[in-house]
């Protein structure tokens, strides 16, 4: 295990190298200066049609705009910001927080463009029904010729969308929340127990189809989010004294790397912290990899604009306020340095400290429902791709190979987990990003006369 632990940390490194950076980060910014920072502008429409403003039950696809955003934010709010700020944090101290920052304003430009491309170049699948996402935005945009980029993108969506990380961290939650506390001996059966109940629960929804994932989604993950807000703002009000400084070190630090204990990158710890920050903030919103366009591909509507502007509300959401808030709890409270705890336990310590009684508890609820709601997700893009791959009839045997993965994730080391997603992430990022650059220009076309459609309507 610990060769095979050693091997894809390797390929983790390797796949996460200069060129990945480049063309996440300047591919992005690239769309960014395209587009003008147009999209930017038009928030608050952005949010009517959030609201349904706009809906038309008879216009092409399965769910509405709010499903759409909920069905991609409950893979996206989830461990990546609770768990994967805390991994972040100990790894690199506060200045981690401002590269993901980073990564999420650039990545709010590239979700406007993947989920626009979503649904202006939808295709049918081997049933003739409508599909979205880049494997569909690669062969109807750009041609049947660069299908094998299509085709590796979605190779490498069928392991990318495995939930093991996700199930690791809410194993390792429920140990050390319940089980522990509880007398409990840990133990590989423990494990395995959990991960037959995440599966149990987990089969009853996934085997129901995407209606049924983005209903259970649009209704825990609102609830969720607010009542993770107000925990974190609890422990943020009780240690109100520590805000300021933390806060402050979140910019100082990005450019000093004081904290920074991982390799360099570039010649330099700088490199190393920028490097961490855009991994953990791209784990975190998913901006570029390409999972998120495939349900935003599935919304009712015929202006493809509009889904682009609710999907990029997604990276704002999950990184700009929900990651904000986990890394401030875990700063000001201190656990960062006075424990040895990481990933989830980090933050369950942090709500440990800043709320006593029941702290641990509620992030327990909020963990168990973010995971649980990103398991529904990830099986959907799973699905997605291995329709593409191998036809629509053979779609539910996907399921089958996700399931079987939970138990893997419930009982495996969490380095391996996070470093076996990170390298599929990264590979999905380059026919993602590739494509999409070259397709830009239709998307811009596009926004301009969407955008100009609205001032003559107002």
């Amino acid at each position: 295990m610990e060769n095979i632990d050693r091997f894809i940390s390797e390929m983790s490194s390797l796949a996460w190298g200069l060129p990945l950076l480049i063309l996440l980060i300047g591919g992005g910014l690239y769309l960014l200066i395209r587009v003008r920072f147009l999209p930017f502008l038009y928030i608050g429409h952005a949010i009517n049609v959030l609201r349904g403003k706009y809906d038309n039950p008879n216009d092409d696809g399965e769910i509405t705009h709010f499903q759409a955003l909920t069905t991609a934010l409950s893979a996206t709010v989830g461990m990546g910001n609770i768990s994967g700020v805390a991994v972040a944090i100990t790894i690199g101290g506060p200045g981690a927080v401002f590269w993901m920052w980073v990564s999420a304003v650039i990545g709010m430009s590239t979700k406007f463009f993947t989920a626009s491309l979503s649904v202006m170049y939808r295709g049918k699948d081997s049933n003739g029904q409508l599909q979205g996402g880049p494997m569909y935005f690669i062969t109807e945009g750009l041609g049947k010729h660069w299908k094998p980029l299509a085709v590796f993108f979605s190779i490498c969506g069928l392991v990318g969308a495995l939930p093991v990380f996700n199930v690791n961290q809410l194993t390792q939650a429920f140990n050390d929340i319940i089980l522990v506390p509880s007398g409990v001996t840990i133990s590989f059966t423990s494990n395995l127990i959990v991960g037959f109940i995440l599966v149990g629960i987990t089969s009853v929804v996934i085997l129901g189809g995407l209606s049924r994932i983005s209903k259970t989604a649009s209704k825990l993950v609102p609830a969720m989010v607010v009542l993770y807000f107000v925990m974190v703002l609890l422990i943020l009000a009780t240690n109100f004294e520590n805000v300021p400084k933390y806060f402050s070190m979140i910019f100082t630090d990005a450019f000093s790397a004081s904290f920074y204990k991982g390799d360099s990158f570039l010649g330099g710890v700088v490199g190393g912290l920028i490097l961490l920050g855009i991994k953990r903030g791209a784990f975190s919103n998913e901006a570029g990899i390409g999972t998120a366009p495939m349900a935003h591909g599935a919304a009712k509507t015929k202006e493809p604009i509009r889904e682009g502007l609710v999907a990029m509300l997604g990276p704002a959401i999950d990184t700009l306020i929900v990651c904000t808030l986990t890394a401030l709890a875990i700063l000001a409270t201190g656990v960062w340095q006075s424990t040895e705890a990481n990933g989830v336990s980090l933050t369950a310590n942090a709500f440990e400290e800043g709320v006593p009684a029941i702290g641990k508890y509620a992030l327990m609820l909020c963990v168990a429902v973010f995971s649980i709601s990103s398991l529904f997700s990830y099986s959907y893009y799973g699905t997605k791709c291995m329709s593409f791959l191998f036809g629509a009839k053979h779609k539910e045997k996907y399921n089958y190979i996700y399931i079987v993965s939970i138990i893997i994730g419930a009982t495996t080391s969490l380095s391996m987990m996070i470093n076996l997603i990170d390298t599929f992430f990264a590979l999905m990022a380059i026919p993602t990003m590739i494509s999409t650059i070259i397709l830009a220009p239709r998307v811009v076309k596009k926004a301009r006369e969407y955008f100009s459609s609205l001032k003559k309507v107002n």
